[in-house]
């Protein structure tokens, strides 16, 4: 819970405050009572308002506080339906992307992932499809029509080097690209990356760490997966037709480290049904956000429930209020 108007907190040192004057009261009227010589009379009356008349002062005191909280305006974060976004995934199709430590390739993965975030997306939202090998492409620009973006994934073949850090700033440039909204006005929507990697950044002139930053400043998080397995490797072949074996594991913690600096979230997927699953949980969560919602009339209400408590408690024990 957060608050509009924190230093009006300093207001609950009242609390304390009028506690420790109600304990004086009290024991002034101990002080009192002892001076009254029909000792029978009082120990009865004592005996039957022995805790019950602190009830009253407490509900008050419970009220002043809750109408203190009121006013610094308090506030919890709720998850709310967004109607539109962008959505730019970012997907790695460098050689490594061959590998089939992730049945039956690490590429195939990739696709059937990529259609299951289309389908999990809302309507409205717009996705997008950026590549990245030796060099990045924008597949698809952002479009509301799915469709383009299966067929995009469809057509997605492995090759070349590792640009990811190239990849990245297309797709940030493609997830801030303005829409024209109803008035013919251009609006930038909120935006969200999906980078999806099994290497090392090996080409290409970005650093991915440094589009990492440019997106946190613009508030474009970054959700990255990584894919494969650390035992995945790789043929090639020589030109006297012989062939060597290349290890390529997935980089994880750069990977982990593009989450955080973006302030998104890190993935890691050793088969196509995690993969798949991890890209429409990302189908669910980017449709919706978090925001604040104010709950001050609830503080205020509750402090006014304690006080009709009190008054009424007071009233029914000795016809008087505290």
């Amino acid at each position: 819970m957060s608050f509009r108007e924190p230093l009006l907190l300093l207001g609950l040192a009242l609390v304390p405050i009028a506690l420790a004057a109600y304990v004086v009261a009290q024991r002034r009227r101990r002080r009192f009572a002892v001076r009254y010589t029909n000792v029978d009379v009082l120990a009865g009356v004592a005996a039957r308002s022995a805790w019950t008349r602190h009830i009253p002062p407490m509900l008050a005191l419970l009220a002043l506080a809750a109408l203190l909280v009121a006013l610094a305006r308090p506030e919890r974060t709720v998850a709310a339906e967004q109607r539109q976004a962008m959505v730019v995934m970012v997907t790695d199709v460098s050689g490594s992307m061959r590998a089939t430590d992730v049945q039956p390739s690490r590429l195939f993965a990739a696709q059937e992932a990529g259609r299951a975030l289309a389908e999990k997306l809302p309507r409205d939202f717009r996705l997008g499809l950026v590549s990245f090998g030796h060099a990045a492409s924008q597949i698809v620009e952002p479009t509301t029509d799915k469709q383009r973006v299966r067929a995009g994934l469809d057509g997605l073949r492995p090759g070349g080097g590792t640009a990811m850090g190239d990849g990245l700033a297309l797709g940030l440039q493609a997830a801030r690209t303005p829409i024209t909204n109803e008035l013919g006005l251009p609006q930038r929507l909120p935006a969200a990356l999906v980078l999806l990697s099994d290497g090392t950044n090996t080409a290409g002139s970005e650093d991915p760490l440094t589009v990492a930053e440019r997106a946190r400043t613009l508030r474009v998080p970054i959700y990255t997966v990584a894919l494969g397995t650390a035992t995945g490797t790789i043929e090639h072949t020589r030109r006297d037709g012989s062939t060597w074996t290349e290890p390529v594991p997935p980089d994880a913690a750069a990977l982990q480290e593009i989450a955080r600096v973006a302030r998104g979230r890190f993935f890691q997927a050793v088969d196509t049904q995690r993969l798949t699953e991890i890209y429409r949980n990302l189908g669910t969560r980017l449709a919706t956000r978090r925001e604040k919602q104010e709950v001050t009339a609830a503080f205020a209400g509750g402090g006014l429930a304690l006080l009709v408590f009190g008054m009424v408690a007071a009233m029914a024990r000795g016809g008087r209020l505290p």
